[in-house]
């Protein structure tokens, strides 16, 4: 063998060495030693002796390169050997062959950047007489050893394969759900590759309705999740199932639209919901983690939350969207001092809808003692929107939660900080209601698939209370903090509220905007995205748009 490429066949598995001159053959690690963590051998002829400080190029080339080697082998206990964690990473590889089916690999190194090597896994997958191919590529970064002082591969799941995260592991077989078909409203298919964020949910619905809705499982390569009540994610499909249809309340043209727009962020999430009868029309995320942080996450909602807030306040006739309402710099409670942004006042007699429309705090936080219930907040929330009532979607979601506070912490829960936690998906829930007065619960598929319970709130939103609080939400598209993101979003009939969440040792607040516009209510999220209208209001406006 000469030339670019050079290459050892070991146990009848390939590795490939892409610009391996003068590294000459491997010698693979003994069986002596090599439990727990920090493991290091001098058998491979290759590695430095102790050392301290930074590992060097040579050092990086050398330890990767006799990895990949025993890796290629199938070799779990040499491979192991040359990482700082060997019992998770033996474990590994011993199950890359034995659970996850692979039958050949064929690993090429490519140039180290620094102490990190990037490599392409050429692999077959051989299940039940089925071979077929699962290509894709990894790196894996050399430190020293904590106790041997060696060069050793970081330990990192994502070695194996890079959409493995911790204590996931690669599986191959027949899976207990049968795949579906999911369609939007239309009839229109979804799949992970055209909507890459629906990927989770997709795995989800298949896991709670496949074996519901028919179908036959075929044979597949999938990552097992940590949590054994998340889903498993399918990576290739060497026996092709039989799928049935499931229908879904999703709409393609708007989950289209938030794609695009949550891509134009990072962690950013967003949902829409048809307030009309609550059926979720899309759900987008664009995140490092690929949680779904739009329908499961936990974050406090900033000022999105004064649209309960102010439903409270005008239900207790405490304050009228016409009638003056004091926004001063600064107002303390409870031994703490609140702020509006960039200390901003109001002058004297500015209405409520005007404080509400700019966002005022302090107009807010004023009213916490003519209330005098600590309970007042919690309670509309749950009894009028519904928050906190154990939605079942279709598929995992959060609820949001609006716990009693006193003093200081009840003034910070109604500007929608403090203990409150929120997702797009209970914010975007929120507006729907303000919309139309009454909450539905928001749903992903039809509750007749499964038979479950849908959450009904106590009561409905007088009347007067709602006609208030949407021309509260209109003059803040119009004229208010939501007027810049909500321009390109056609029409009259819209409303909006911005939010901005200080979260603990963040840079940045959180970036919240939720909007109606017509018979669609949406709501984004950008971690420390800024002021609401920066990032998430023209998430916002962008699905409204495809709506």
């Amino acid at each position: 063998m000469n030339g670019a490429a050079k290459g050892a066949v070991v146990g009848g598995v390939f590795l490939a060495l892409v610009g391996g001159a003068g590294y000459g053959v491997y010698a693979l690690v003994g069986d002596a030693g090599g439990d727990g963590k920090d493991s290091a051998k001098s058998g491979t002829g290759i590695q430095s002796e102790k050392g301290s400080g930074p590992v060097s190029e040579k050092d990086t080339a050398a330890t990767a390169k006799a990895f990949l080697a025993a890796w290629a082998a199938g070799d779990e206990r040499a491979a192991a050997d040359l990482t700082n964690n060997a019992q998770a990473a033996q474990t590994a590889v011993g199950d890359y062959r034995s659970k996850a089916y692979v039958s050949k690999a064929v690993i090429t190194p490519g140039t180290p950047n620094g102490t990190t090597v990037p490599f392409k896994v050429e692999a077959e997958i051989t299940y039940e007489g089925t071979t077929k191919p699962l290509a894709y590529d990894s790196q894996l970064t050399v430190v020293r050893g904590l106790t041997s002082g060696k060069p050793l591969v970081d330990w990192q799941p994502s070695v194996i394969h890079p959409q493995l995260q911790k204590d996931e592991s690669l599986r191959a077989g027949t899976p207990a759900s049968p795949p579906v078909k999911a369609v939007d409203r239309n009839g229109e298919e979804l799949t992970a590759d055209k909507y890459p964020s629906l990927r989770q949910v997709l795995a989800e619905l298949r896991e709670t309705y496949g074996s519901k809705v028919g179908g036959k499982a075929g044979a597949e390569v999938w990552i097992e999740p940590a949590d054994q009540n998340a889903p498993k994610r399918t990576l290739l499909t060497l026996v092709e199932g039989e799928p049935t249809v499931l229908k879904t309340y999703l709409d393609a043209k708007v989950q289209a639209a938030a794609e695009q727009a949550v891509a134009k962020f990072p962690e950013a999430s967003v949902v829409a919901v048809k307030p009309s009868n609550g059926h979720i029309l899309a759900v987008a995320n664009h995140r490092k983690d690929n949680y779904n942080a739009a329908m499961a996450g936990n974050r406090a909602p900033g000022s999105t939350m004064k649209i309960v807030t102010g439903a409270m306040l005008l239900d207790r006739g405490l304050v009228s969207a016409d009638k003056p309402a004091e926004c001063a710099k600064e107002v303390s409670w409870g031994g703490r001092t609140f702020h509006n942004l960039k200390n901003f006042e109001l002058p004297a007699g500015t209405n409520f809808a005007t404080s509400f429309a700019r966002s005022c705090n302090t107009a807010f936080i004023k009213q916490i003692k003519p209330v005098g219930d600590d309970s007042a907040l919690p309670k509309e929330a749950t009894e009028v929107f519904g928050i906190g009532l154990d939605w079942k979607t279709g598929i995992k979601s959060t609820d949001g939660k609006v716990p009693p506070a006193t003093g200081a912490a009840a003034a910070a829960e109604y500007i929608g900080q403090g203990q409150i936690t929120m997702n797009p998906l209970n914010v975007a829930s929120i507006t729907a209601t303000a919309r139309t007065g009454v909450f539905r619960q928001p749903l992903l598929v039809s509750p007749e698939l499964d038979g479950r319970t849908i959450a009904t709130a106590q009561r409905r939103m007088k009347p007067s209370v709602q006609q208030q609080l949407v021309s509260m939400m209109k003059l803040t598209a119009t004229s208010g903090t939501g007027r810049e993101a909500m321009a390109s979003v056609g029409g009259s009939d819209k409303g909006a509220k911005t939010g901005s969440a200080e979260v603990d040792g963040a840079g940045s607040p959180d970036s919240w905007f939720t909007a109606f516009s017509g018979d669609l209510a949406a709501a984004a999220v950008v971690e420390a995205g800024g002021h609401g209208g920066d990032s998430a209001g023209p998430i916002v406006a962008t699905v409204l748009n495809a709506g």
